[in-house]
């Protein structure tokens, strides 16, 4: 496993974990923390620039990943989430808060364990190439 395709897959999970977060925590927190306001964390800025990192995350690991594994299923994985992630952003709006709820975390799950699987499928592949420990 190369250490350009384990930090990838690790951040793509954290940022999947952070949008999560962020979807479902901010609004009890801006409600018990009424000054968490005043970040402008509650515009859809951060759900887009969330996905601005992940995507480019996202197409490298799963590059170097499928490389060494040969498990190709993964990208279909990832790429459901990825487009989850994008509709809830263009049309959640439209079809009311629950459902952009619904599609980010739906979304957010769909990568992370993407790239949790490709991650440990990279550990425990038998490459020459493998880093693994």
């Amino acid at each position: 496993m190369t250490k350009t395709q384990a930090l990838t897959d690790k951040l793509s999970i954290g940022l999947s974990v952070a949008c999560t977060i962020h979807c479902l925590a901010l609004p009890l927190l801006m409600t018990i923390v009424p000054a968490m306001a005043a970040l402008g964390l509650d515009d859809e800025r951060f759900h887009f620039w969330m996905i601005i990192a992940v995507i480019p995350c996202s197409v490298l690991a799963l590059a170097h990943g499928c490389r060494q594994h040969k498990k190709y299923p993964l990208i279909a994985v990832v790429a459901t989430g990825l487009t989850l992630l994008v509709l809830a952003l263009f049309a959640g709006e439209r079809f009311g808060e629950v459902a952009e709820k619904m599609l980010t975390v739906t979304g957010a799950l769909f990568v992370a364990t993407g790239h949790g699987l490709n991650y440990w499928y990279c550990r425990k592949s038998k490459k020459d190439n493998c880093e693994c420990n």
